[in-house]
């Protein structure tokens, strides 16, 4: 059975998070809408207090001798691992290889959308992650699940509001 280091886990998620905060401000950039503009800007804020609560984690794990959590049961050896790390590869979640993707975003319906996916794959994410790090920090991976979920909502309703404003 793997092992997993929950240290480097939860430095994959924070990095997730740095480049969301990115893709967020680069989508406040873009939008002429004063309220997409806002709502970005909001997410990106999100997206680093997201990345605090990961970096208190891994000082966490620090201070506990970077405890290692083991995979769940697995039906051939490596198994787990071997899909996180195939979905990490070939994730789009806010990756720096998917910051070349949105990159090439240029009006806010296409960040809507890009952000909104990436949301979806934010909540997938994390709860993986939760299978394979210490349970006394579920609690904290459950809320930041909550907070993305939030993000979801968020951004779909406002996708609906301005489809309606712009006759979309």
């Amino acid at each position: 059975m793997a092992i997993f280091k929950a240290d480097e886990i939860l430095q994959f998620a924070r990095r997730v998070e740095e480049n969301g905060e990115k893709f967020y401000r680069h989508a406040a950039e873009i939008t002429e809408d004063e309220e997409a503009r806002y709502l970005f800007n909001h997410l990106a804020d999100e997206e680093i207090k997201h990345g605090q609560i990961f970096a208190g984690m891994l000082a966490n794990l620090d201070l506990l001798s970077r405890m290692e959590a083991q995979a769940p049961a697995e039906t051939y050896p490596g198994e787990y691992y071997s899909y996180l790390r195939n979905y990490i590869d070939g994730s789009v979640i806010f990756t720096r290889s998917a910051e070349s993707d949105f990159r090439d975003i240029r009006d806010t319906l296409a960040a809507i959308n890009f952000a909104i996916d990436r949301e979806v794959d934010s909540i997938l994410y994390y709860t993986e992650i939760k299978r394979i790090v210490p349970s006394q920090q579920h609690k904290t991976i459950d809320g930041i699940i909550d907070e993305e979920r939030r993000h979801f909502m968020q951004l779909s309703d406002y996708k609906k509001d301005y489809e309606k404003r712009s006759g979309r």
